[in-house]
């Protein structure tokens, strides 16, 4: 490799500048995969790529563009193939894990390893602007609430006139959105704290976003980070080099000390965002009002208006968590310009995705919400929140995190549980310590069993008038099923298979609320 190799590297940042010939090793054939090897061959590298598996399609893809694939178990050597190719640049797909074979060896022969969100930052100017720049970026991370977020975000700044997309961790690779032939203003890109552990702080495709959100940090894949402090540390990432606003939430610390220890440009701003009445460079809600106290001259006495709780209401935004997500994301847009009252439009007009707290149905008296987004113990416990009396539909793959205080926090308002998913010792131990008064159940994992059905059958069995029968796993899906939409959508379907004519006709938007749910404010 050496001295030249690396020289080369740094030269490259630019979608014009010489990247034909160059050997490059992809890990990974999913979405952000095939992305990455379908830019590296547009632009005359040889790639080759490597994987665990990988869809026929995307396999077949790869040899129209002409990029080779190499199929390898994870937990096999490092195979003689991948030697012979000798790559010059590796380039990892998000998820994989610091200390898998493939990695530990490219450390030790000095390949240089990328992920692809430092790929797309280099390459963002494919495609510019009148005035001859890229794209601004915009950074979204945080243990929960990213995705709502970056859509947030990016509907406002449509809404104030510009040209922009969600993309990132959100599903579209931000190596499409870069390469889109007719470009945008602004890319709001969500970042998990996997691919912000392969972004580089210092060297040549170092990030510069024009604003970045941490919008909270909980546990949440200690199992991939080694500990609380690594996964912190990288979510901490998404500040570095900011040059407008770092945006941080007042109500959790270590966000702020993230913004405080972070490395920013000159003339960069701490924004915070909250729930109560803010100060100076800060969004809060004054009177059932939402306001910015950040982004006008006068921010010593005024406020500027940007919404109510009762628009947020409307609009299926009124939990707690959800107006935090909305201060955040005005906090974004007001730092790429946008006024006030696009702001209020957006927000009039945005909608929540399927599968974050959307009531399915109601009949007897009681109301089954999908939250399967709920993937770790933060989000399930705002979905917990929510609800005076609930029986909770939890599990999965814990993915290292201890479920006993989230257990412990919501005894008392627990009918009773019913657990799925391969963790499920860890959750009822949680319960025999803390909770031995709510009734357990358990749904058998094995494959002769449909998961859903059995769970929404052993919910209606102990369900009472008044109650929220809610899925919130507090888990990751993938030991049962594709993902947490298939385990949302097998939700909604056992559940209107079960109740056939009895559910209540039910027209709320995805996101709306339980009923009774708190508004902001209530100590939620």
């Amino acid at each position: 490799m050496g001295s030249s190799l690396n020289a080369r590297l740094e030269q490259l940042t630019s979608w014009h500048a010489d990247w034909s010939g160059l050997r490059v090793a992809v890990l990974g054939l999913g979405v952000t995969g095939f992305a990455v090897a379908d830019t590296l061959v547009e632009l005359g590298s040889s790639v080759l790529v490597v994987a665990a598996r990988g869809s026929d399609d995307h396999r077949g893809l790869l040899e129209v563009i002409g990029a080779g694939f190499l199929q390898h178990p994870d937990d096999a050597g490092v195979p003689d193939a991948l030697r012979d190719f000798a790559p010059e640049l590796l380039v990892v797909s998000p998820g994989y894990h610091p200390d898998h074979p493939l990695l530990l060896w490219a450390e030790e022969a000095g390949v240089p390893v990328w992920g692809d969100i430092e790929l797309a930052w280099r390459l963002r100017d494919k495609v510019v602007r009148a005035d001859g720049t890229p794209a601004e970026w915009i950074l979204v991370t945080g243990t929960n609430g990213k995705t709502t977020t970056t859509q947030l975000t990016a509907h406002m700044l449509v809404a104030g006139g510009l040209r922009a997309a969600p993309a990132g961790n959100i599903g579209i690779p931000v190596l499409d959105a870069i390469r889109d032939p007719a470009g945008f203003d602004v890319l709001v890109v969500e970042l998990s704290s996997y691919q912000l552990h392969w972004s580089h702080r210092n060297a040549a495709g170092a990030l510069a976003p024009l604003a970045s959100v941490c919008l909270n940090i909980a546990d949440d894949h200690l199992d991939w980070h080694g500990s609380l402090e690594a996964y912190t540390a990288a979510k901490g990432r998404v500040y570095e080099n900011t040059r407008v606003a770092c945006v941080y939430n007042l109500a959790d610390a270590a966000t702020r000390e993230l913004v405080e220890e972070a490395e920013v440009q000159e003339g960069c701003r701490a924004i915070g965002f909250g729930l109560g009445i803010p100060g100076r460079s800060e969004l809060g809600v004054v009177e059932g009002i939402l306001v910015d106290r950040a982004f006008l001259e006068e921010r010593h006495s005024h406020a500027l208006e940007l919404t109510t709780l009762e628009e947020l209401r409307e609009a299926g935004l009124d939990a707690p968590h959800s107006v935090a997500n909305v201060l955040a994301a005005a906090a974004l847009a007001r730092a790429a310009g946008v006024e006030p009252r696009p702001i209020r439009e957006a927000i009039r007009s945005f909608r929540m995705d399927a599968h974050r707290t959307e009531v399915v149905a109601s009949a007897g008296g009681v109301v089954w919400i999908d939250d399967s987004k709920a993937t770790n113990a933060h989000a399930a416990n705002a979905s917990l929140q929510a609800s005076a009396s609930v029986v909770w539909i939890a599990g999965g793959l814990l993915k290292g995190v201890d479920p006993a205080p989230l257990v412990e926090r919501h005894a008392l308002r627990l009918r009773a549980a019913v657990l799925i998913g391969v963790d499920r010792d860890e959750l009822r131990a949680a319960f025999a310590r803390h909770a031995p008064g709510v009734p357990v159940l358990e749904v058998d994992g094995s494959e002769t069993v449909d998961v859903m059905a059995a769970a929404v059958r052993a919910a209606a069995s102990v369900a009472r008038e008044g109650d929220v029968v809610l899925l919130a796993p507090a888990a990751a899906s993938m030991d049962q099923f594709t993902d947490y939409a298939d385990r949302g959508r097998r939700f909604a379907e056992a559940v209107r298979r079960h109740l056939g004519g009895e559910a209540d006709d039910h027209d709320e938007t995805p996101g709306s609320s339980a009923p009774d749910a708190p508004t902001a404010g209530s100590g939620r």
